[in-house]
């Protein structure tokens, strides 16, 4: 049977739950277009995430890898298109580390592109009436850390297996702690997340339209 992984990240920065985890936790054991959900949580530390979801992978033997981050402030599911080899940390991780202009893999290309169809996904999303869009940066902290280690391993080891990163919003229980802080209810983005999967399933080559930015 095909197998999907899909990565949520324990909670960072004082918050009680990450809606990455939250998403992957729902989806876990369940079944799109016969493919099997099997989620894993992964640590808020530099190094120690990215051996964790090597070992989930290796473990899994998946066809599909999602990542999922959170990304406070931002206001619909954004599909992340390329990692970059760079952390530069504005806060701690879980471990008390900040590192700063550091590479996540010493020696490597300076970005790897996601392998999902982002432009598809996106398109299915947004027809079913969940917030979504391409994104052009995944960030420099542990979010990017992780898609740029995904692309890596896919590239250098798994070349069979196809991967990227989506970054979710904020829930309203948290956007409560948080004044101004957008947000998107967890049963419109756990359906998102399994649409974005059954697309990825269904979709080989991405469509040609337009997801950039002015910005």
């Amino acid at each position: 049977m095909t197998t999907v992984l899909i990565t949520g990240i324990e909670p960072f920065e004082s918050d009680p739950t990450n809606p990455s985890w939250d998403i992957a936790q729902a989806l876990d054991g369940t079944q799109v277009d016969g493919a099997v959900i099997v989620a894993r949580q992964l640590p808020c530390v530099f190094g120690v995430a990215n051996e964790r979801l090597v070992e989930a992978i290796e473990d899994t033997s998946p066809t599909l890898v999602f990542a999922l981050g959170l990304a406070t402030g931002r206001t619909e599911i954004s599909v992340e298109r390329v990692a970059i080899n760079v952390i530069d940390a504005r806060i701690p991780d879980n471990a008390g580390n900040q590192p700063v202009d550091t590479p996540v893999v010493t020696d490597g290309p300076a970005a790897y592109f996601s392998t999902l169809p982002i432009k598809a996904i996106v398109q299915t999303l947004r027809k079913a009436g969940v917030p979504a869009g391409v994104s052009q940066s995944a960030g420099t902290y542990n979010c990017n850390h992780l898609f740029y280690g995904l692309m890596h391993h896919i590239a250098t080891r798994a070349p069979h297996v196809r991967g990227g990163f989506i970054h979710v919003p904020t829930t309203p229980e948290l956007a409560a702690r948080h004044a101004g802080r957008p947000s998107l209810s967890i049963d419109t983005q756990i359906k998102g997340i399994r649409l974005a999967v059954h697309t990825a399933l269904a979709t080989q080559a991405d469509l040609k339209v337009t997801g950039g930015a002015v910005h």
